[in-house]
């Protein structure tokens, strides 16, 4: 039989807008994962439910949202208009079916414009739709994403919209809620839309000062002045300094958070770069004007484009001129009318200036020291595609693998032997570590000066540094994941820790914008003759060994390196397991890190000995 013949009329499918999504889930809601992170897509479900409870918010239609989480079945209702009856089904089931697209109707959206509740019906075993409306109540109820029962009643219950879930198994495999996840979310909900309630199981999130509230959190009493803040329909942002010299930011895009920025973030730092540089009639540095600054910027827009579906980063040039010239005024504005705030800004940015000449002069005398370093990095096994590259409109695919791009720093050769021969080489590098990095935290009391001159003088830190390509900040970040992989032993739990160490003291942004991962690998293999299964605890040992019963063979993993490269393909690829490193807010992160890492060793041991179990 002949390709030709074999390629029929009949091999050709047409798929439901539901089909789709639940045969490309990876296109509509990124990736999948167990709830393990942030970003996994049990997560992106709530979202996109809530983000269309906010839109109601933002037309001035409801100001509750409640949330409910019972095991693993979620419940969202709103206050807002109700979905009309007549098109409910459609609106939870047709691709490209919504109110989003009238601009009459809704301004500036923030959920996938016609996809996103249609993504959770189709992603979720049971799906269920309640639109109240004038006395009436209309409801759906989908199973897998096929239409079970609809149905209309009279109800006394306010206007509004109500979606119940359950996501699949089928679909996600075995997942758990971690509640503290959704609970930073609906935190930035109510940051970014003042005087809204939200609840999660009775509990209420709700700010009354915006993003002068977030800052607030973040900071507490170590701001040098108070926070500088301006509001108004299409922009808010607010900012302040305190007594370091690392830049931190959080930006947002109709609602969403663009953890990787984008074209509206740039705008605002170079509106804040202007505004100061104006009122003080100098022209600052803009690096010096931002070392130690704690910003965040929103903005509204009626068409976002941005780089991939998880929007994380804006890529409209249009908005550009008009942010740079609204933050310019307003700080220009706020410092005239507060020159006591004024005073301490600006000698915070000559301290900068002091501090940036310091840097300036250890950079050129490590120089030399660079230059004696191997152009080439060390145990660095490089990929093709990188997180910096840029590609054209239509070279999505190319853009996607750049998306997944990630960097293993490994404990050894041995684990990385493993690694290199297995990994995806188009969207995987390895970094092998030499052995323990070293403790930076030590230097937590030295100068900028010489805090950047051990990072210089460090070779594997230096070359960690280089191969990420964030020497002069995060902008240029190579690898969108950066994987910590050592062995599950406490050797390998302190490595984790200086690694952790090291990023904190010297790229805390990278961290703050969810960069940084560690790899789970299995502990345990229990096999019989016809299976294998892989544990990453304890409890799945023990279950693992009842399933297969007698005669189950029990495998402890020590290290990484005893993993042969045909195991460990499978976790590093599409199963793999990771632990996103997050931080909440920077308070007390200076004091956790000085008691874990820094040089009170007494005071650590009795504590540790006072809860060994």
């Amino acid at each position: 039989m002949s390709a030709a013949s074999d390629y029929s009329d009949d091999k050709i499918k047409t798929l439901s807008s539901l089909e789709h999504i639940r045969a490309r889930p990876g296109m509509y809601i990124g990736r999948m994962g167990n709830g393990s992170t942030p970003y996994d897509g049990i997560y992106i479900l709530i979202k996109e439910v809530i983000d269309n409870s906010i839109d109601e918010f933002i037309m001035g239609c409801g100001k509750k949202i409640e949330i409910t989480l019972d095991q693993k079945t979620v419940k969202i209702r709103d206050y807002g208009r109700g979905i009309p009856q007549g098109k409910l089904v459609d609106c939870v089931s047709q691709i490209n079916t919504g109110g989003k697209f009238n601009s009459d109707v809704f301004q500036f959206s923030v959920g996938m414009n016609g996809v996103g509740t249609k993504a959770v019906n189709a992603l979720s075993s049971s799906f269920i739709a309640e639109s109240f409306r004038e006395g009436k109540v209309k409801s759906a109820t989908f199973e897998e994403g096929v239409l079970q029962s609809q149905k209309t009643a009279k109800t006394t219950e306010p206007n509004g919209t109500q979606i119940t879930f359950t996501p699949s198994e089928s679909l996600f495999g075995a997942y758990d809620f971690k509640p503290e996840f959704i609970e930073k979310r609906l935190w930035r909900y109510a940051y970014l839309n003042a005087g809204l309630n939200l609840y999660l199981n009775g509990t209420r999130y709700y700010s009354k000062n915006g993003l002068y509230d977030l800052i607030n959190n973040e900071v507490g009493e170590e701001r040098l002045f108070d926070i500088i803040h301006f509001a108004d329909k299409n922009i808010e942002f607010a900012f302040c300094h305190v007594s370091n010299f690392d830049e931190n930011y959080y930006s947002f895009v109709n609602g969403q958070y663009t953890n990787d920025g984008g074209t509206h973030l740039s705008a605002f730092k170079e509106g804040v770069s202007r505004g100061i540089s104006e009122y003080a009639n100098r022209k600052f540095d803009s690096n010096d004007v931002r070392k130690g600054i704690i910003g965040a910027i929103s903005i509204r827009i009626k068409d976002p484009v941005f780089e991939s579906q998880t929007k994380n980063k804006l890529g409209n040039t249009d908005v550009r001129s008009w942010i740079v010239q609204v933050v310019k005024d307003a700080i220009q504005d706020f410092l005239h009318k507060n020159t006591e705030i004024a005073d301490v800004l600006i000698a915070k940015i000559e301290q900068n200036e002091k501090i940036s000449k310091e840097i300036a002069a250890v950079k050129k005398t490590s120089k030399e020291a660079v230059r004696k370093m191997s152009f080439k990095i060390p145990k660095l096994k490089d990929c093709k595609y990188h997180f910096s590259d840029e590609f054209s409109p239509n070279k999505r695919t190319e853009q996607a693998l750049a998306n997944e791009s990630s960097i293993f720093l490994t404990e050894g050769d041995s684990a990385a032997g493993s690694m290199v021969q297995c990994r995806n080489v188009l969207t995987q590098a390895i970094f092998s570590l030499k052995g323990k990095p070293q403790n930076v935290f030590n230097l937590s009391g030295a100068s900028a000066s010489r805090k950047l001159e051990t990072l210089y003088k460090n070779e594997e830190l230096f070359y960690i540094m280089q191969a990420l390509g964030i020497e002069d900040g995060i902008d240029n970040l190579r690898y969108n994941r950066v994987i910590i992989a050592t062995d599950a032993d406490t050797d390998g739990m302190h490595i984790r820790i200086l690694l952790l160490t090291y990023f904190l003291s010297y790229f805390e942004q990278l961290v703050r914008s969810g960069h940084i991962y560690i790899l789970e690998t299995p502990l345990y293999r229990v096999r019989n003759k016809t299976q294998i299964l892989y544990c990453y605890s304890d409890e799945e040992r023990d279950n693992s060994m009842r399933k297969l019963g007698k005669g189950a063979e029990l495998t402890r993993f020590k290290g990484l390196g005893e993993i042969s490269p045909s195991e460990f393909k499978q976790f590093i690829g599409n199963d793999i397991r990771l632990i996103n490193v997050t931080v909440d807010h920077m308070n007390g992160i200076d004091e956790m890190m000085n008691f874990y890492m820094g040089n009170n060793t007494p005071e650590r041991k009795g504590y540790i000995l006072e809860h060994l179990i």
